[in-house]
């Protein structure tokens, strides 16, 4: 069962056993419940309107909202680490290109990418939507530093799966063939990852970034059923001064 929604039952269940149970034990259980449950679905649906648009939630669909500076930093990723000057002057050594072979030198190149940066920018969009108080109750931005390798694992994927697909190839392989100057090549190419991004729609880039991070943002559920059960707890030994 989803970690999450193991959560959330468990809050509703503990809610349940304190209306059954006696008075003064009852008590305890009933306010830990209700805190843990509150805490769990806040923080479910928090996740849910990071993906989807909610009726009545300003700034829910964080991603689909976004979509375009996600795209502007993905392309700025790819053209400032990818395709830099001299990356591009790679391609025109004669040597490296026999050796490595133009199939393998651009999965080589991907495999170079520092990442960081483009989920750092995916972090801070996050951080400055309407979401972002919601997340500052269970650590802010640092709740999300373990979906790092996650996010870096499916972006890698994508760009080889870029760089390897045959239109790409044909297209730059044909672009090469015309130009002899890096700066030529680099202008091309601009338009080239224009085009393709430019085929990139607000879905396809909320179900990239759902199948990146999603399953790993159960435990901000998980978290906010405990902070949520403990300050229940604490709730009721205050009321009871």
């Amino acid at each position: 069962m989803d970690k999450g929604l193991l959560t959330n039952v468990l809050a509703a269940a503990l809610v349940v056993a304190g209306y059954l149970m006696p008075a003064s034990a009852g008590q305890w259980a009933l306010s830990a419940g209700l805190f843990a449950l509150s805490g769990a679905l806040t923080n479910s649906l928090a996740i849910h309107m990071l993906f989807e648009k909610v009726p009545g939630f300003y700034g829910s669909g964080v991603i689909a909202l976004h979509f375009e500076e996600f795209k502007r930093g993905i392309r700025e990723m790819i053209m400032q680490q990818f395709f830099s000057s001299d990356s591009i002057d790679r391609f025109f050594d004669a040597s490296s290109m026999m050796q490595n072979g133009f199939n393998k030198l651009l999965p080589d190149m991907v495999d170079e990418i520092n990442l960081d940066k483009a989920f750092d920018s995916l972090v801070d969009a996050i951080m400055q939507s309407s979401l972002g108080s919601m997340l500052g109750f269970v650590g802010g931005a640092k709740a999300l530093t373990g979906l790092r390798e996650p996010f870096n694992e499916r972006m890698r994927g994508f760009l080889y799966d870029l760089v390897q697909s045959d239109e790409f190839q044909a297209r730059f392989s044909d672009r090469l063939t015309q130009m002899t100057h890096s700066d030529a090549v680099i202008a091309r190419l601009e338009e080239l990852v224009d085009r393709r991004l430019d085929e990139l729609t607000p879905e396809q880039v909320r179900l990239l970034v759902q199948k990146m991070i999603r399953k790993h943002l159960g435990w901000l559920v998980v978290w906010g059923g405990v902070i949520g059960g403990l300050m229940g707890v604490v709730y009721t030994a205050l009321s009871a001064i």
